[in-house]
């Protein structure tokens, strides 16, 4: 017989889910697994946006940055769409990253740029960053390492037909420098945990006076030396933000630089 879920139990798992598109992720603390069946379909039931209730039971691995998941209730397609500021953006969240939870950033990068921009996005995925610049009338050159996710943001640019403006190249980011001559007035980098090399490599690819966006992951007390550091790369620091936390004492920043 199914057990009750208590309601104050349901309520506060608001920060124990994300949604993309129609799947409901959890992240179940072990003390909950005897409930998770309950909770599942109580997600099921309240959300009618929602279609699958997935348990994330991996960190992200491997090269791909993917995780592994637990079906607990709905449909089993782990294919979904999202949307996201007028963008449609379709994936399979078991072969291919992505994080709903950058919304707003890709927003407000994407409002600073001007028509015919050259921008270059490593770790592009399949596209979040790089369909909102396109749209402002850059050109993008969106590197990625997954050939899955490359996969999806051609369809996505197709989809959200702007794929004139975009360049995919199925890539290392750490390997640019041998793959892209080219410089760019704008690089959108937003780096996975613990990919804080990249900025040098990704950087160096800036016009003077060009812009650059750099995602990372570090607690407060560290901004200050941070920027002291990116400042010895030749990066003047115009803008620092915290994007949210990620764990305890651990937040996502941002850092919109110019290149010297």
């Amino acid at each position: 017989m199914q057990k009750a879920l208590p309601e104050e139990l349901f309520e506060s798992l608001s920060n124990r889910f994300c949604v993309i598109g129609d799947i409901a992720i959890l992240t179940l603390p072990e003390e909950l697994d005897v409930w998770q069946t309950e909770i599942a379909e109580a997600v099921l039931c309240r959300s009618k946006n929602i279609r699958t209730v997935l348990r994330k039971v991996s960190k992200l691995e491997g090269d791909r940055r993917i995780a592994r998941f637990e079906h607990l209730a709905g449909n089993k397609s782990t294919v979904t769409e999202h949307t996201e500021f007028g963008f449609r953006y379709r994936l399979d969240i078991s072969r291919v990253f992505f994080n709903g939870r950058l919304a707003f950033e890709r927003s407000r990068v994407a409002a600073q740029v001007k028509a015919g921009e050259r921008v270059l996005v490593p770790f592009a995925g399949v596209g979040p960053f790089v369909l909102p610049l396109a749209a402002r009338g850059a050109h993008v050159v969106a590197l990625e390492k997954n050939r899955e996710a490359c996969l999806w943001l051609a369809e996505n640019a197709i989809e959200n037909h702007m794929s004139a403006r975009i360049a995919i190249v199925n890539g290392d980011a750490f390997l640019l420098k041998e793959m892209i001559r080219e410089e760019f007035d704008r690089i959108v980098i937003p780096a996975p945990y613990g990919m804080d090399s990249i900025l040098p490599v990704a950087s160096s690819r800036a016009k003077s006076g060009g812009m650059v966006h750099f995602y990372t992951f570090k607690r407060r007390h560290q901004i200050e030396g941070l920027k002291k550091s990116y400042e010895d790369l030749g990066l003047k620091v115009l803008c620092c933000r915290s994007c949210g936390n990620v764990a305890p004492g651990v937040s996502r920043w941002a850092f919109d630089m110019m290149r010297c």
